[in-house]
């Protein structure tokens, strides 16, 4: 029976393990996966400001020169806009990006299309899509990172822990930039410490951190910073998050899911 149990021990651990790298797959020093906010409660023009900010961000000097110094100099980069837990819309495909030009090229191709059919928030939709396009893009890298967008907590599709977890399990770490400015989603909807969920529930992974965004005004500058982070893999001073388990323990991880719940109640039974 002990050699049974062994043996299924060591299947679970094999299968939470990353597939092995294709001798065809290009090294790269990063994999980064931008997943980007698109749903209802994001408004036209917080969408415009946000496809800008970051096209603005990744032809910013400190970003163009962070691809540079890597160990190899090049990157693999997506973009993908996310809203319910299976609208998700590439944008751009994984492209290596070596320089200026790489990045130019990269900036110009995003857009912000605003569907008003995209009503729900699933981050853990989005964090599925993400690991699932990671393990099968072609590229191998020591760093792998995931580095999501939104302004509310997870209510559609599975829950966000598990989604985040597998992500963990195979070697990816989650960044968040939680928009918390308050100018597209109505009050039944805002999460009043939205970082803090972002901090408990999504982000995870060696060095990982949060940047929250209360101003749209500083919305390019906080991507340009994040950028710079998860380029060079350098520790974020401020946000980061502490030892996994000790925070989610004190924190309501499906308070997104009870938020729309109650929401239905009160819209069905006025």
């Amino acid at each position: 029976m002990r050699h049974l149990l062994s043996i299924g021990v060591l299947l679970a651990a094999l299968a939470l393990q990353p597939p092995a790298a294709s001798a065809d797959d290009i090294e790269v020093d990063v994999q980064l996966f931008l997943a980007v906010d698109v749903s209802r409660s994001m408004t036209p023009r917080e969408l415009e400001i946000q496809r800008r900010g970051y096209a603005e961000a990744l032809v910013s000097e400190p970003v163009v020169k962070a691809i540079a110094n890597g160990l190899l100099g090049q990157i693999a980069m997506t973009y993908v806009e996310w809203a319910g837990s299976n609208s998700q819309r590439v944008v751009v495909d994984w492209t290596v990006v070596r320089g200026r030009d790489d990045v130019e090229a990269f900036a110009s191709q995003l857009t912000a299309e605003f569907d008003s059919a995209l009503r729900r928030t699933s981050i853990s939709g989005a964090l599925n899509y993400a690991t699932r396009s990671i393990a099968n893009n072609g590229f191998t890298s020591y760093r792998k990172i995931i580095d999501v967008s939104g302004d509310g907590p997870n209510n559609h599709g599975s829950p966000v822990v598990p989604a985040r977890d597998n992500a963990l399990a195979q070697g990816i770490t989650i960044n968040g930039l939680p928009l918390m400015t308050r100018e597209g989603m109505g009050s039944q909807f805002y999460l009043a410490d939205l970082d803090e969920y972002y901090r408990n529930c999504v982000i995870g992974g060696p060095r990982s951190f949060v940047i929250p965004v209360t101003e749209w005004e500083t919305f390019p500058e906080a991507v340009r910073r994040k950028l710079v982070l998860e380029l060079a893999g350098t520790p974020a001073p401020l946000h980061r998050v502490a030892a996994r388990g000790a925070l989610a323990a004190n924190y309501d991880c499906m308070i997104g899911e009870k938020i729309w719940r109650r929401f239905q109640g009160d819209f069905f039974n006025p």
